[in-house]
């Protein structure tokens, strides 16, 4: 039986020194397939603001402090993951960050690594639909 289910979501666009920082989809990723590199954030929780979200969700997944967030483009997305038919709306925020120091990865959750990579060779790199959208409309890689 196929169920669908709906999330809205709040997503970063952290830049710094000509790189891109980004996340590996876990195998626990609800939504788009695991190993594809996406940007840090996540769903919004029931009466939780998006940048409140945010900034959850970035410490999360990369051990980072959001300083501000200034909302750049939102997208709607379709996907099929593990029985289910997701409608995603993504919010797409461009993110300065108290410290670009420190990375780490997220333990038990929908993320499995995360890295500042070179905006040089993001092209290359395997994202997510929303990441390869964020990419295109904010950086222009």
């Amino acid at each position: 039986m196929n169920s669908r289910a709906s999330r809205v979501s709040a997503y970063g666009i952290a830049t710094d020194e000509g790189r891109l920082l980004v996340v590996r989809l876990a195998e626990s990723s609800p939504i788009f397939e695991p190993g594809l590199w996406h940007l840090p954030g996540g769903g919004i929780d029931p009466g939780e603001q998006p940048a409140e979200a945010l900034a959850r969700e970035f410490a999360e997944e990369t051990g980072l402090t959001v300083s501000t967030a200034e909302l750049v483009d939102a997208r709607s997305y379709a996907a099929h993951r593990l029985g289910i038919s997701w409608q995603l709306i993504a919010l797409f925020y461009r993110v300065a960050l108290e410290s670009v120091d420190g990375v780490v990865s997220e333990a038990d959750g929908t993320t499995d690594a995360a890295t500042w990579l070179p905006l040089a060779d993001v092209s290359n790199e395997k994202l997510s639909p929303a990441a390869r959208d964020a990419v295109a409309t904010s950086i222009g890689a």
